[in-house]
């Protein structure tokens, strides 16, 4: 049997299915996971994942171990797992995965360390949880890892943390600094998907709202896109100047939170950072205000905060619970603060997806090959990568584009030739 801590293993036939859906619009991890079958470039490896049990994520885990890799998964997000891809991954591709939806976090932390108990060589981090618990829980384990990749904004600052403080241990490719990641997914899944979990979650109508979006970084900049494209009023919080200037330029209003949380319908934080949308925001508020998180932690909404003003409290539908404060105005938190696209919905799409796991496949081949010559350091994905996939996916869409002459590169690379 192969070792797992999932809901129901029953559940497997449907997640099977969904696997095999996600597949279809992901070309990209498709023409690599063909290489990675006859060529074997991850053999002897063992790799410990702590990502979104999504869909997508099980097609990367298989290609992972068509590559020859001995793979185990837990989840990155107590509310992000899918059941049925879970039970899945262990009934028909034979691999360990220990996550299941609405786990606490105690359990959360115990399925980390059910994959680092495999001593791992890589690590495949979404967050930076296991290699945070890898440093601080196993240290003697350290030694054996060559190298890890990292997913999202939130793991790669923690992990440049680390490296400045000289407590990193290995080295780290940034996936989600690839501008085949952070350009697509972040901006146009996160976009997506947000919206997606917030309409399934409340079913309110979003055109003639106002719809507040807290940081204009990659993933605010699509939540703000698609809320302006479904008809709301879309208002910006921002704390660096030059992303503020960025989204006044690009038609949004801006102001200060405190502002914006008196006139808000809808919040969305995806900035982070701590107590973003803070108790002094709530008490502003107006009745039927609702709020939720699309950041990777589930921080960025001071919810303690909330709790203690409020009177009463109750669950209202699957994903929004209802906090009523002593003025008698309701708030409505989604998805207890923690990322609302998959804790509500499905996360990304697939085809979306497929750039950001081909980027995480191509650096686990990467680190294979050339780890004695990195350093315990946090690296960018190495731009032929990038560029290889772009070009895979621009050939999967059946769009073409020109090439440099001769006589233009010549010119890109000298300086003596100007007007």
């Amino acid at each position: 049997m192969t070792p797992n801590d999932v809901k129901d293993l029953s559940l497997a036939k449907e997640g099977r299915l969904r696997i095999d859906w996600a597949e279809m619009e992901m070309p990209v991890l498709r023409s690599i996971r063909k290489r990675f079958k006859k060529t074997k470039p991850l053999r002897g490896l063992r790799i410990a994942a702590c990502l979104h049990v999504t869909t997508e994520t099980a097609n990367l885990m298989e290609t992972l171990k068509d590559g020859g890799a001995d793979v185990s998964l837990c989840a990155s997000n107590p509310l992000s797992t899918q059941d049925d891809v879970a039970a899945a991954l262990v009934k028909y591709a034979r691999i360990p995965v220990f996550a299941i939806k609405g786990e606490n976090n105690r359990t959360y932390y115990k399925h980390i360390e059910a994959v680092l108990q495999k001593r791992p060589h890589i690590t495949m981090d979404d967050g930076a949880d296991l290699v945070s618990t890898l440093h601080k829980s196993y240290p003697d384990e350290v030694e054996e890892v060559l190298g890890g990749t990292e997913e999202t904004t939130t793991g790669v600052i923690r992990l440049r943390a680390m490296a400045s403080e000289g407590v990193l241990r290995y080295p780290i490719i940034a996936v989600n600094d690839a501008h085949t990641k952070h350009l697509f997914d972040n901006r146009y899944g996160t976009g997506q998907s947000t919206i997606d979990g917030i309409m399934r979650a409340t079913n309110r109508l979003v055109a003639g709202s106002v719809f507040v979006v807290c940081g204009y970084g990659w993933c605010g900049r699509g939540v703000a896109m698609r809320a302006r494209g479904m008809g709301a009023r879309v208002i910006v919080t921002e704390v660096d100047p030059l992303r503020a200037l960025e989204a006044t330029m690009d038609g949004f209003e801006l102001m200060p939170i405190k502002e914006a949380s008196r006139i808000g319908d809808f919040f969305v934080t995806v900035t982070g950072d701590i107590n973003v949308i803070h108790r002094d925001c709530f008490a502003r508020m107006k009745d039927g205000a609702i709020i939720c998180n699309s950041g990777h932690f589930n921080v960025e909404i001071d919810t303690a905060g909330l709790r203690k003003i409020a009177r009463s409290t109750r669950r209202v539908r699957d994903f929004v619970q209802e906090y009523t404060l002593k003025n008698g105005r309701r708030i409505y938190l989604l998805g207890e603060g923690r990322l609302i696209n998959l804790a509500a919905a499905e996360g990304h799409p697939s085809s979306v997806m497929d750039m950001s796991f081909a980027n995480q496949a191509l650096c686990a081949e990467y680190i294979a090959r050339h780890y004695k010559k990195l350093k315990r350091e946090v690296y960018p994905v190495p731009g032929s990568i990038d560029r290889k996939i772009a070009s895979l996916k621009l050939k999967s869409m059946g769009v073409r584009i020109d090439s440099l002459t001769p006589e233009q590169k010549n010119y890109l690379e000298s300086w003596e030739m100007g007007t």
